[in-house]
């Protein structure tokens, strides 16, 4: 299951990305489980108490070498240089699972308390005025493009604030988006408009109360969200205590924040996964980039890398 923590900016959803990891490593022994920080703000590793070594290649720092790997000897595919963030997979291509043994996770994954954890890299020095972060985030992109995953298995990946990600089509690349949403005005705003971006483009929203203090708090999100506020993170001493540099065993989180990850994982495990869908979208939104600015500088018509009857699947990677 392909998984997103969106939300404004500072309304916890790092926090709850790290809470849902590694609650999800403690329910299950050794579950095929990978955490991305697509967040122009990397804090996710910090979150799971990793140290900040900067010594992990990141994935936007290497994106030919990301492209060169999924192309694989997909003949509609000519050259990495021609691979774009929304380019969909086809006969040939490398498609990836969640726990795979592959070339890009031994350079790009490493291990943070018992997560294996990836990261697009911050926005460096040498980006300023010459590029935005979503270059970066288009690693993300074709990644999940290219994964093959299964009930049970969990790519967790913590977003861009607000609805940064509807630059590209990254938004319709999950089976659940958990949207963190705090009791205020500013932070259901933000709810909002993320609904009303992803309305037709049947996109699974749910919404994650935080820094709910009261039934007040409650009854506030009740009445802006409704029947989408599926469950809240409560007043917690163990989430204080982490942002101090203090991260303590998930364990230990009270019962009733630990009840409301239970819930989250079982509204996870009861989504049927759609890939037709999910690959008709993929090639909606590589045609629209393809026509808007990618073909004039390919030189080329990239429609033709779309594999007409080609759909991803647990069959397309055992294949």
């Amino acid at each position: 299951m392909k998984i997103a923590f969106v939300g404004k900016g500072g309304s916890g959803k790092t926090t709850l990305a790290s809470l849902f990891l590694r609650h999800l490593a403690a329910e299950t022994p050794t579950p095929p489980l990978l955490g991305i920080d697509a967040d122009i703000n990397q804090h996710l590793a910090a979150a799971l108490g990793a140290a900040d070594d900067h010594t992990q290649p990141t994935l936007g720092e290497h994106l030919t070498a990301i492209k060169d790997h999924l192309r694989g000897d997909n003949p509609l595919v000519h050259s990495a240089a021609d691979m774009i963030k929304t380019t969909p997979p086809g006969r040939g291509s490398r498609l990836i699972g969640i726990d795979d043994d592959n070339p890009l996770y031994a350079r790009f994954v490493r291990r943070v308390d018992g997560v294996r954890l990836a990261a697009t890299g911050p926005f460096a020095e040498s980006d300023l005025g010459v590029s935005c972060y979503h270059s970066k985030v288009g690693a993300v992109e074709l990644l999940l493009n290219h994964m093959v995953d299964g009930a049970g298995e969990y790519a967790v990946v913590d977003m861009t604030a607000g609805a940064d990600s509807f630059a590209s089509g990254l938004f319709t690349r999950f089976d659940v988006t958990f949207l963190v949403c705090e009791p205020t005005l500013r932070s259901v705003g933000v709810y909002r408009q993320y609904l009303d971006y992803a309305r037709d483009f049947d996109v699974r929203v749910a919404v994650v109360g935080n820094k709910v203090i009261d039934g007040d708090d409650v009854a506030f999100l009740r009445q802006h969200v409704g029947a989408d506020l599926l469950t809240w993170i409560g007043r917690s001493d163990h989430v204080r205590a982490a942002e101090r540099g203090d991260i303590r065993p998930v364990e230990r989180l009270e019962p009733a924040n630990r009840e409301a990850l239970r819930a989250m994982r079982a509204l996870v495990d009861g989504v049927e996964q759609d890939w037709p869908k999910f690959h008709r979208q993929t090639v909606e939104f590589h045609l629209r980039n393809a026509s808007a600015w990618a073909n004039g500088r390919a030189g080329r018509d990239l429609a033709e890398q779309v594999d007409p009857g080609f759909v991803p699947g647990p069959v397309s990677l055992a294949g």
